[in-house]
């Protein structure tokens, strides 16, 4: 009997998601653990594989279209099995009863998201031609038809995108290129949105000096047998601070605040649409050249788009590092549950003066602190700062 895959929930709390590329073909065999699909969420791109064997009969979804969690995507059977042998009217998409004359006593193929967006645009599906396999109608049948009715409007009438663009005129049409917004992208959009006008974002600054640390790493670098870098002794650092502070390693929870007890720090990864921000769990408890080893194999398959979803879940902290691009000092934006965000620039040459009044050269990385002031008070956000910067400038601290 054939198998009617669906979308499935690849990260809690999403109702939509898009199949980014198909990885299997139709008359293909597959068996359970087969990729079969990229499902590109808000934060990633998740590999999902098949739970069933047999062979593709059915490809039901376009790549690149939204998909509601639940909805028929694929259908597996043995060969030469009809998608109707399957589970009926389920096996094909979502079918709603048409209206109008346009299709007469005919079904038509829309998915929920489709006719939600459908009546709130006011556009009757009965009079559109569905693009997608079997004649399904997807959201670009939407777009297209919003599309052509706002060219069709009548001469004369004034619309907020026409005094857009109208004020733009000015600006010759080729030095101007549109880049379509990703999923990525627009969630980014979103979440920072969010995050800027709901938590109560206070900053603290810190330079610290480095000469020890950078002589640590050069000469565990020589034995060990991972490439240990910066960032990996600032987040073995963060960890060692909320230790030290156990009253920081907290998030909000609305009515009650989480103490947690181990050091759950996420690492901002940047990809070619966006950034991703992988949680390396238990840093407490793991040594440098095996954190070292966790963060490059979460940074590798973030690029790669195959995390899975309780990796880029949780955490209380984050480490945000732009040295490398020669950025010396920046502030960062809390990702919530976070409670707080370490920025981190670059290690430079500067001019110093020591404790006696002499003036000598020393590296300095300045760092600044981005706190949600729900979950950290100012005095509170500043013994942290101060633990963080007592592990860096006496790096010894870090490996015990």
């Amino acid at each position: 009997m054939a198998t009617v895959v669906r979308m499935p929930e690849v990260l809690a709390g999403v109702t939509e998601a898009a199949i980014q590329a198909w990885l299997v073909e139709t008359g293909q065999e597959v068996s359970v653990g087969t990729p079969l699909a990229e499902v590109e969420t808000e934060k990633a791109v998740v590999e999902y594989a098949a739970e069933a064997e047999g062979t593709v009969l059915r490809l039901l979804v376009d790549p690149g279209a939204a998909v509601a969690i639940g909805e028929p995507i694929a259908v597996i059977g043995a060969p030469g099995e009809t998608v109707d042998d399957g589970d009926g009217p389920d096996a094909a998409p979502d079918a709603a009863p048409a209206t109008g004359s346009a299709v007469g006593e005919g079904r038509l193929f829309a998915s929920p998201i489709v006719r939600r967006l459908a009546r709130e645009q006011g556009i009757d599906l009965a009079r559109l031609h569905g693009t997608g396999p079997g004649g399904r109608i997807v959201r670009r049948d939407l777009e297209a038809q919003a599309a052509g009715a706002a060219s069709a409007s009548q001469p004369g009438e004034t619309t907020a995108a026409a005094a857009t663009a109208s004020a733009t005129a000015a600006a010759p049409a080729e030095l101007v290129e549109e880049v379509p917004l990703t999923r990525m992208r627009r969630a980014i959009a979103r979440r920072v949105t969010e995050s800027s006008a709901t938590v109560p974002h206070f900053f603290l600054r810190a330079d610290c000096r480095v000469d020890e640390l950078l002589e640590l790493r050069r000469r565990v670098n020589e034995a060990a047998p991972v490439k240990v870098s910066l960032n990996d002794f600032v987040v073995k650092a963060c960890a060692g601070a909320l230790a030290d502070v156990p009253e920081a390693n907290a998030t909000w929870g609305e009515t009650v605040i989480h103490r947690h007890r181990s050091a759950d720090i996420a690492v901002a990864v940047a990809i070619d649409d966006g950034l991703l921000m992988p949680v390396v769990r238990g840093v407490d408890r793991l040594g440098l050249v095996e954190l070292a080893a966790t963060t490059a194999d979460l940074a590798e398959r973030g690029r790669s788009g195959r995390l899975r979803q309780d990796e880029l879940e949780g955490g209380s902290f984050a480490v945000s590092n732009l040295g490398m691009y020669g950025t010396t000092e920046f502030s960062a934006i809390i990702s919530p549950p976070h409670a707080g965000i370490l920025a981190v620039g670059a290690a430079r040459r500067m001019p110093v003066v020591d404790d006696e009044g002499g003036l000598g050269v020393a590296a300095i990385m300045t760092v600044t602190l981005s706190a949600d002031h729900r979950v950290l008070d100012g005095a509170l956000a500043a013994r942290w700062l101060a633990a963080f910067q007592r592990r860096i400038e006496q790096p010894l601290s870090i490996l015990l």
